[in-house]
């Protein structure tokens, strides 16, 4: 089973371009990535620029409509995931509680929907979603 772990930083909604961790946060990261890679669960991980950096692309009467970030609506926003793949959703959490976080970030674990959890018509109308991913059958 496969899990995205959503890093939620609390404040990171409104963080200026550029805003950076500590090389200390950092380090204790590295660490606790380097158990998720070492354990062999680890399929990718990834921080992302705060919002001020990005843009929003919505579809409000059908036509694409681009707001630059910050978004000022915004209560969360993310700060980074990890893509896991655990035999439970219990190991999933269990990875996420050894996260070194701070006090004002939280962790959403999502499982990620593999093609097999779809009824056929939904895996014929989407076939060839495995091969536009490079990933194994599903």
């Amino acid at each position: 089973m496969r899990f995205m772990l959503l890093m939620i930083p609390g404040g990171y909604e409104a963080a200026a371009p550029g805003t950076m961790p500590s090389a200390e946060a950092v380090a204790a990261m590295m660490k606790y990535n380097e158990a998720l890679k070492d354990a062999g669960v680890l399929i990718t991980l990834d921080g992302l620029h705060p919002p001020s950096m990005g843009a929003r692309v919505s579809f409000a009467g059908g036509k694409p409509v681009v707001t630059d970030g910050p978004f000022t609506e915004s209560k969360e926003v993310l700060g980074g995931y990890w893509m896991i793949e655990v035999a439970s959703r219990e190991e999933a959490i269990a990875w996420a509680k050894r996260c070194p976080a701070s006090g004002n970030e939280v962790i959403e674990i999502r499982q990620v929907q593999e093609m097999a959890d779809f009824p056929p018509d939904v895996q014929q109308a989407a076939a060839g979603f495995n091969e536009l991913q490079g990933k194994r059958g599903g």
